[in-house]
């Protein structure tokens, strides 16, 4: 088995000249070949469903019989096992494959295996010395084929042959210099298995995140800050293509996340890696949100409103420039996507938390505990002083009744199971409460922002009156979670 540590960039297909011209490459020779791969699996895909892909590869006069484990990427960067052999087209033989449970897996399914997708690309090489490390850079230009549905590749991948990690995110730093390379998640296999099924893209969202009690907390970091890039990473091809509602809002939840992660586990993180980091996606975070607002206010609190008030004026000219907010602000995401310092950030960021190292000797059981009762202490007070507090005090309140869900869903896996299924439940609860009471604040605002103060009349009376209606839950809910809230959390 060996094991593949792989950057994969976008590179867009007028800008190939430029690279093939870059000092690094006309400095070293290259090798050219044609690669045609049949990605194989069951009728029912339990290939794919297990996260492997299987594939015979003619390489010149060559075949191979590769398996890999498909591990997602983040950042652009992936890890994953491989197991090659030279091998007989159509003759399954996985002896090569020394994982056993899943060599058996292989054998178990070997009679029902049958072509999925083809890709078929010509590869450009060179053998880059970079650091301590040698990397081979490769072209591959060509096609995805399934089902006489065609996708074009253009792509380029720096493989780690022997060296560092580090190593991939500094040369990949020369090449962005002059060339716009974008990390890209998506393996060739992923987008075949897509276009096999016809897939349209979907938004897509936070999934749990694989820590575990052995795992240090800059470890544990890692793994829930790159979960977070590729959560977001997965919704770019969303908001690219005219960034629909949802593709929005699980991008915004992506760096919500990221953020609230970094803050986390600031204590345990570098005080640069935190200062830098922390800031960093504020602009693009900021486009989200307000492209996230007036998504909403346009799909869920003004078509209620509309509904009452058929015939009035001001909502028509409201519903108008509404829509134009959110075609306005949709623009602006791919605005900011499109600027080279987005790749550029992404892969700075990537390779910041690869280098992060062990800067507290603490178990990360005993680090969650603390960090999610700090959290609890101090919502809790608050909590306890609702009926005092003040509308930004309550603003305040909801943005850390968030922070502590995000970290009780990243620490889950630490966290003891009685009685939990409750809590999260009613934390849930309440803060989708506080958040329907956020959008009527946000909605009052906007209407100002597009119509004026003195506009709109029936539309400023009917979020009021809604905005009193759910503060008016929020005690009840709150007294639930207090209830449900025992000191261990």
């Amino acid at each position: 088995m060996a094991t593949e540590i792989e950057l994969k960039l976008r590179l867009d297909p007028k800008a190939v000249r430029k690279l093939l011209a870059h000092p690094l490459l006309t400095s070293t020779p290259s090798s050219k070949q044609h690669l045609l791969n049949t990605y194989y699996d069951t009728p029912e895909l339990h290939l794919r469903a297990r996260r492997v892909a299987m594939r015979f590869r003619k390489k010149g006069w060559e075949w191979l019989l590769t398996v890999k484990s498909a591990e997602p990427a983040s950042g652009g960067l992936a890890v994953r096992n491989e197991w090659e052999t030279a091998a007989v087209p159509g003759v399954f033989d996985f002896t090569h494959v020394d994982a056993t449970e899943l060599r058996h897996f292989l054998e178990q399914h070997r009679d029902r295996l049958e072509p999925a997708f083809t890709t078929d690309f010509r590869r450009q090489a060179w053998l880059l010395p970079c650091g301590e490390s040698l990397i081979e850079m490769a072209l591959d230009r060509g096609h995805i084929a399934a089902r006489g549905r065609r996708e074009a590749i253009c792509e380029v991948e720096l493989e780690l042959v022997s060296g560092r990690i580090e190593d991939i995110f500094a040369l990949t730093r020369q090449l962005q210099a002059q060339i716009n390379l974008h990390p890209a998640v998506a393996s060739k296999a992923e987008r075949g298995y897509r276009l096999y099924l016809d897939e349209p893209s979907q938004a897509f969202r936070a999934k749990p995140l694989p820590i575990n009690a052995r795992q240090t907390p800059v470890a544990a970091f890692r793994t829930i800050a790159l979960g977070c890039l590729e959560h977001f990473q997965r919704n770019e091809e969303g908001l690219l293509a005219g960034g629909e509602a949802e593709f929005i809002h699980q991008a915004r939840v992506a760096l919500r996340r990221l953020r609230s992660a970094i803050k986390l586990f600031a204590p345990a993180l570098p005080e640069d890696f935190v200062a830098a980091y922390g800031r960093s996606w504020q602009t693009l975070a900021g486009a989200l949100g307000d492209a996230r607002n007036w998504d909403v206010f346009l799909e869920e609190t003004l078509p209620p409103i509309h509904a009452a008030f058929p015939h009035n004026h001001d909502l028509h000219r409201l519903r108008n420039e509404a829509r134009r907010r959110v075609k306005s602000a949709r623009h602006a995401i791919k605005h900011l996507l499109a600027l080279k310092e987005y790749p550029r950030l992404m892969v700075e960021f990537t390779a910041a938390v690869h280098a992060l190292t062990d800067t507290v000797d603490i178990p990360l059981k005993r680090f969650a505990d603390e960090r999610i009762a700090a959290h609890t202490r101090s919502v809790r007070k608050m909590a306890e002083q609702y009926d005092t507090l003040d509308p930004e005090q309550r603003h305040i309140m909801r943005l850390r009744f968030k922070k502590l869900r995000y970290a009780m869903e990243f620490m889950t896996p630490l966290l003891p199971t009685r009685g939990m299924k409750t809590y999260l439940n009613t934390l849930a609860k309440l803060q989708e409460a506080l958040g329907l009471i956020n959008d009527q604040v946000t909605a009052e605002l906007l209407i100002h922002e597009a119509l004026g103060q003195k506009s709109a009349t029936a539309a400023h009376g009917w979020v009021a009156g809604r905005h009193e209606l759910l503060i008016g839950q929020v005690p009840e809910l709150l007294t639930a979670w207090l209830k449900a809230n025992p000191d261990r959390h």
